[in-house]
């Protein structure tokens, strides 16, 4: 029997049966979904009996039904799956691997952290990946009127076997939709975009997708752009021609810079990760169009999407069997890691909370009761805007980027960023972390301006505060605890800013290529640096000169 795919059914024009069967979780009750978790998880637990891996990441336990299998087996961590998984041992796993996907290891214990992906689970995913296209280019419940094939998609993604690389190529299967440039495969991520756009000038382009932070770099570089194209070029491509006459004209109506919404009508846009909320509304500025935020990891595919409203996501049923440890249960892991935090379902999540997220594979995956480290937000029990009837969440950090300082209260990743965008200072990169100065914790943030001259750092730490102050009110992080509302800024914030070299974090990623790093290890992370990145950022630039064939060392002042 021919297993029916979104593409079957869009080249047969059943675009509600298309819908229904990629978006139609999001027509579930809790109830609903819960049968759904609760079958799916009966029949992964026979794969997981049967199998090698396991048994042992069971630790020999035989549970027979999901209360025994909470009650006795273990959470895990990718430790639990070495050699298994990091040698691709396909003999081990509950079903045979029809994909692996990988992602960065951690430097000492495994480069790479390889996960399989059964062949069902690819089918259900492709479902989900289609379920993104659809929902970036709707605007209500059912709106399936911009659905086709031969999207023109700019192809901002990685190549399998990574993860955001594989999504890419199902979303491609799903709809049949034609990514930009043609060979994007063979071209590196920077001459990949570019000629992508070179191409989109003269054919058009739909949507794409990507980090948000590098959507907003992609869209300010192409504003920058449009003052100096190449008119000679331009002259000998019509479509192209046409194209950026009609946005000059656009901009010049609007009395401001061309910006990339003058030159295309983008119908999608698809965002993830820490910075969605930061860039949100610049996105929307810069490209006309609101992204989708999407919830995903390589561990487990698609965990959770937004719908027509752009707001809050809901979890996907149908890839992974979810838990959630309560937020004081992950506290009380944290002080004694002996301790066994227990979980919830997501029909017993309460709204407000922040919960870390464990999962289980379905479909004969691998991970097992498996923290993935990230902690999000339940919200809301439903959907007050979308009509939703299921919970709704956000995503809120990684579980161990967390700062907690007296006078701020915790800070994550999302918050800090946010502040350091509301003082509307240009800015390369930043990473902050929690340091003692005269015995007193503070948080010292590293960041390297993209202005000359940039405020100084007194006067930008200033600044900040106000924005942490600012951003209090929304996110109640209690900045106040200490200081109270005071007028002026107190003398002895627990705040530090400290400038970086400039070109600070290129040379940073240049050092981390040269010796062969992952693609998910070149950036220094945002939360807690070490101090052997921290030393590589500060170095100042070297600058080599070959001169009467000598070389001379300069740096800069």
């Amino acid at each position: 029997m021919t297993t029916m795919r979104p593409i079957d059914l869009l080249r047969a024009g059943k675009k509600e049966e298309l819908w229904r069967m990629c978006c139609g979780f999001l027509d579930l009750n809790i109830e609903q979904y819960m049968v759904i978790q609760r079958r799916l998880m009966a029949e992964q637990l026979d794969y997981l009996k049967k199998s090698e891996l396991g048994r042992k990441v069971m630790r020999g336990a035989l549970p027979s039904t999901i209360e025994e299998f909470r009650a006795v087996v273990p959470l895990t961590t990718y430790g639990d799956y070495i050699p298994e998984l990091t040698g691709m041992k396909d003999e081990t796993l509950p079903l045979p691997a029809a994909q692996w996907v990988r992602t960065s290891g951690y430097t000492g214990k495994y480069e790479v952290k390889w996960i399989p992906m059964s062949e069902r689970f690819v089918e259900e995913l492709e479902k989900l990946c289609c379920a993104i296209v659809i929902l970036c280019l709707c605007n209500h419940r059912g709106d399936m009127s911009k659905v086709k094939e031969h999207l023109r998609v700019l192809s901002t993604f990685a190549s399998p076997p990574y993860a955001s690389g594989v999504i890419a190529a199902l979303l491609q299967q799903s709809v049949n939709c034609d990514f930009l440039p043609q060979n994007a495969a063979e071209l590196s991520f920077p001459d990949k975009v570019k000629k992508g756009f070179a191409e989109a000038l003269s054919v058009g382009m739909d949507g794409f997708g990507g980090l948000p932070s590098v959507l907003v770099t992609v869209g300010e570089q192409l504003k920058d752009h449009s003052r100096k194209m190449d008119k000679k070029a331009l002259l000998r491509n019509g479509p192209a021609l046409r194209r950026v006459v009609r946005g000059v004209l656009r901009s010049k109506l609007a009395r401001r810079p061309m910006l990339p919404r003058d030159l295309w009508t983008v119908k999608g846009i698809l965002g993830g990760g820490t910075d969605s909320a930061v860039f949100k509304a610049r996105i929307a500025e810069l490209w006309g169009r609101v992204p989708l935020e999407l919830y995903a990891g390589s561990e487990g595919g698609i965990y959770a999407v937004q719908a027509w409203d752009r707001n809050t996501m809901t979890f996907t049923p149908n890839l992974n069997f979810y838990e959630f440890i309560p937020e004081r249960e992950h506290f009380k892991w944290q002080l004694d890691n002996s301790y066994v935090p227990k979980t919830v379902l997501l029909d017993e999540v309460k709204a407000g909370e922040a919960y870390e997220v464990v999962i289980t594979n379905l479909h004969g995956g691998a991970l097992t009761r498996y923290r993935i480290g990230d902690v999000v937000r339940i919200v809301s029990l439903e959907g007050e805007e979308s009509g939703i009837a299921l919970p709704q969440m956000v995503f809120e950090r990684r579980a161990d980027d967390l700062i907690d300082i007296a006078g701020f209260g915790r800070l994550t990743e999302r918050v800090i960023w946010e502040a350091i965008e509301k003082t509307e200072v240009p800015y390369v990169d930043w990473t902050a972390r929690k340091e003692f100065v005269d015995g007193r914790a503070l948080l010292h943030v590293y960041m390297e301006p993209s202005q000359s001259p940039a405020p100084s750092e007194a006067s930008y730490m200033s600044n900040l505060y106000e924005r942490f102050k600012e951003l209090d009110k929304q996110y109640n992080f209690n900045i106040y605890a200490i200081f109270g509302e005071e007028e002026e800024p107190p003398e002895d914030l627990p705040l530090l800013v400290s400038y970086l070299p400039s070109g600070a974090f290129a040379r940073y990623i240049t050092r981390r290529q040269n010796e062969g790093a992952d693609l998910g290890h070149l950036k220094p992370p945002h939360i807690n640096p070490s101090d052997e990145v921290l030393s590589v950022l500060l170095e100042r630039a070297v600058e080599v000169e070959r001169v009467a064939a000598k070389t001379v060392e300069r740096v800069p002042a």
